[in-house]
């Protein structure tokens, strides 16, 4: 992976290990409806202004709505509303961890679909690797949730590893901010009913306004630019590992902010899943990639006709 790969990577990691913290507490004070539309809404209104600056904003909503539409359901309107309200449940930490499944159905399902996308052995140990130091961070907290709060955390799962896969193959080519702006629109508009109706009737406390304010701003507009740059830059498969540095993220969080407890078992799992993480975004394959061509290009040659050929170089279309 390139250096700008990594350091998306690593800011992901960042972005999206927070804000199981910034939902544990803004749920305490508003409804799962009501975190979603400020989330989106907020989103929408810092990134629309410069997608309708870009130009052609119109006109990529009527190309590719259909995937757009797709990306928005798998992605936001389903995803962040389930993660939400078994967060009123769940401790952040224990969401932080579940979320990490992410790569794992995300490998199920690249070739489940027939991708293209090469998986080396290296990669594979990665993934486990990851999986297992999810493991042991996970299973201490999984008795503190009930089965509906888990089923919708494996519902965001399943979302969060499909939606990369949609925008890799029918959105590659849409501008960023054509895509996001557009999908939190949408998203925040789905939601306003909703919010509407669990408006809270006095002013939530300061913490929850931040809380709000940091999910909107960092965790949603900045966050979704990065994301969609990482898919471009490593491929659909290898951004979503970044999923498995958020549950370190969380851990620290908690440490930091609720006074949690730093174990031998929690730095061994940071191991693995530092480890796993680095093993699973290494790039896979470039020797093999190069026999195919060569192979490719000489059975090219074997077809050329037996006559002269004309001084005109007929195999450099091949060779690009």
């Amino acid at each position: 992976m390139t250096a700008r790969g990594w350091f998306l990577f690593s800011l992901m990691g960042v972005l999206w290990g927070i804000p199981y913290l910034m939902i544990k507490v803004a749920v305490d004070g508003v409804s799962p409806s009501m975190v979603v539309f400020v989330r989106c809404a907020l989103g929408a209104a810092l990134l629309l202004p410069f997608a309708i600056r870009q130009g052609g904003l119109a006109a990529t909503v009527r190309t590719h709505w259909r995937p757009m539409l797709a990306f928005a359901v798998i992605e936001v309107i389903g995803p962040w509303w389930t993660l939400t309200d078994a967060e009123r449940h769940l401790s952040s930490s224990t969401a932080g961890l579940l979320i990490a499944g992410v790569p794992i159905v995300a490998v199920l399902l690249t070739r489940f679909f027939g991708d293209a996308e090469h998986l080396g052995g290296r990669r594979l140990i990665g993934l486990m690797l990851g999986l297992a130091g999810v493991g042991v961070l996970t299973i201490p907290h999984l008795t503190g949730g009930d089965a509906r709060s888990l089923a919708e955390v494996a519902v965001t799962v399943i979302g969060y590893a499909t939606a990369p896969l949609i925008m890799a193959r029918h959105l590659k080519q849409v501008p960023t901010l054509q895509l996001i702006a557009p999908v939190l629109l949408l998203s925040a508009i789905v939601y306003a009913p909703a919010a509407a109706l669990t408006w809270p009737t006095t002013m939530p406390a300061t913490s929850v306004l931040a809380s709000l304010a940091g999910l909107g701003v960092v965790c949603t507009a900045l966050a979704f630019v990065v994301f969609l740059e990482l898919i471009r830059e490593v491929g659909p498969t290898r951004a979503t590992v970044f999923t498995y540095v958020n549950p370190a993220v969380a851990v620290a969080a908690g440490a930091l902010f609720l006074d949690e407890r730093l174990t031998g078992t929690v730095l061994a799992a940071f191991a693995l899943i530092l480890a796993g993480s680095f093993l699973a975004t290494a790039a896979s394959g470039p020797r093999r990639t190069e026999r195919t061509g060569q192979a490719g290009q000489a059975g090219r040659t074997r077809r050329v006709p037996s006559q002269p050929t004309p001084p005109r170089d007929r195999s450099a279309p091949a060779a690009r």
